[in-house]
């Protein structure tokens, strides 16, 4: 009896099938280890109802708004076009800093013979002292904004930081660094103060073992779909834009969880991270970016910059669209992770 041509057919069909189902459950299998390796993070963000503020965090508030204002309203738009508000900028950071009880060294370069100044304070360590965590904001702006969120807030909350360790004995040597020239035209260049920095670290054969970039820290939102996120991003993290979020590389994964741990043990509001691709939009927007160019573990801790703020590289970005107290818990918090990161006794 001959065979049915069909049975050969049926057959070559349940072999595509099959290695179909495969290949599927392969790209399954893929996601999900590329989400729990990449995305998944220790701790758990805090839910609920934030607590009232103490008296600490409610003068940090109105030192951060302080800040934010004398950057955004006295000084304004700072860069290249407006070269001397940007040197007004410099200078009170300068003041800031001294005032703390800092000496203050300015790391000078050209830039279309202008003299472009990156401003480091620094406490050297004890005996891990050739350990270097460095905490940086830039405090340039695009052309034609005030920056109060972008990155006066940034600066504000690193001047607050600075502040608050100036006394301290910490084991790993502590920076905290103001850079210039982050904003376009020279945002991921050679002339980005960050990268002029990084790359001297490198030359000098320097140990960072942490970079934190403060950028655009003081928007927050309590409506369903204020916050959004590039690629497919938006299935995984929260839509209301309430939080604080970590970004890193993929190479910096191990900063990111410490630093989200951290976080997360010591303070109670909402904090997002993730270790992704730096190829995804938004990952390497700020001086982290120069940290990993040079092969360094570097984060940045954000509000999420255009992804959540509607005034973001406008004009509209004044101070009185900032939420200092929320601002202020996030400060509060970022003082015991960086505490941790340097070796500082609490």
């Amino acid at each position: 009896m001959e065979p049915s041509p069909a049975r050969p057919h049926r057959t070559r069909w349940k072999r595509i099938l099959r290695a179909v189902a495969i290949a599927l459950a392969t790209l399954l299998l893929v996601a999900f280890f590329c989400w729990y390796w990449m995305l998944r993070t220790p701790g758990r963000s805090y839910r609920g109802p934030l607590p009232e503020l103490d008296e600490r965090q409610i003068a940090l508030a109105d030192e951060l708004h302080r800040d934010v204002k004398h950057l955004a309203d006295t000084i304004g738009e700072r860069n290249r076009v407006r070269y001397d508000r940007l040197c007004q900028a410099a200078d009170y950071i300068e003041t800031e800093f001294e005032i703390a009880g800092y000496t203050v060294t300015r790391e000078t370069y050209l830039v279309n013979d202008r003299d472009c100044y990156n401003l480091e304070v620094a406490l050297t360590g004890g005996v891990r002292s050739d350990e270097i965590v460095i905490v940086g904001a830039h405090y340039d702006t695009v052309i034609q904004s005030p920056g109060a969120n972008d990155n006066a807030s940034g600066v504000a909350a690193m001047l607050a930081l600075a502040r608050r360790f100036a006394r301290a004995t910490p084991e790993r040597t502590l920076r905290f660094v103001a850079f210039t020239n982050e904003e376009p035209p020279f945002f991921q260049s050679d002339d980005m103060g960050s990268r002029v920095y990084a790359r001297r670290c490198r030359e000098r054969d320097e140990n960072i073992v942490a970079m934190l970039a403060l950028e655009t820290m003081g928007y927050y939102s309590d409506e369903p779909g204020s916050q959004h996120y590039p690629a497919a991003l938006g299935a995984i993290y929260p839509s209301t834009g309430n939080f604080i979020g970590v970004v890193g590389n993929v190479g910096s994964r191990p900063l990111v969880h410490r630093v989200v741990e951290s976080f997360r043990r010591h303070a109670q509001f909402p904090c997002e991270a993730g270790a992704v691709p730096s190829r995804i939009t938004g990952v390497g927007w700020s001086d982290h970016w120069s940290f990993w160019e040079e092969g360094y573990q570097a984060v940045m801790i954000t509000d999420t910059a255009p992804f959540r703020y509607p005034y973001y590289h406008l004009p509209e970005d004044t101070p009185d669209k900032l939420d200092y107290e929320r601002m202020a818990r996030v400060v509060a918090g970022l003082h015991d992770v960086v505490a941790e990161l340097a070796g500082v006794a609490h």
